[in-house]
């Protein structure tokens, strides 16, 4: 079980590294002319490649076992009070491996050339990282949610 705390410290960080990368993204667009070389070197590129990697450490690993996690446990979690209630960490195991794929296909779109791909796709993770931050609301633990009721997904797994 976890402090259900973590996911929101966590989504936080993931939603301000988005945001910097959408930005960046503006900054350095993907054009379909520029060699593929030069497209995956592009600061955004790179971003979002770290924070692919992070989600997939986060979806393989586990929420436990992540680096903000590890920060939330060191640095913050001392400082609050205990949680009134804890939370299964599969769900946000899973929103780390929604995460993953909507990252990957960024990469990969933007590294094929499509214009945009990585400001779309770094906005859609940024959209699912705010609105578990600010709000609590995470899209890929409800999305769980519902594979696990519609049985696609075990609860044993």
């Amino acid at each position: 079980m976890i402090d259900p705390r973590a996911p929101r410290f966590t989504a936080g960080i993931t939603a301000v590294l988005l945001l910097v990368t959408i930005v960046l993204s503006f900054a350095y667009p993907t054009d379909p002319q520029i060699e593929p070389a030069a497209r995956i070197l592009s600061p955004a590129f790179l971003l979002l490649a770290a924070l692919s990697l992070l989600f997939l450490w986060g979806a393989t690993a586990g929420v436990k076992r992540h680096p903000f996690g590890w920060l939330f446990r060191t640095l913050v979690r001392p400082r609050l009070a205990p949680p009134t209630e804890l939370e299964d960490p599969k769900p946000p195991t899973f929103a780390q491996f929604v995460g993953f794929v909507v990252t990957f296909a960024g990469l990969v779109l933007g590294a094929l050339g499509v214009p945009y791909a990585i400001t779309i796709f770094a906005s859609l993770a940024f959209v699912a990282a705010f609105l578990n931050s600010v709000f609590g609301y995470c899209i890929g633990c409800q999305l769980y949610l519902l594979l696990v009721r519609a049985r696609p997904v075990s609860r044993r797994t």
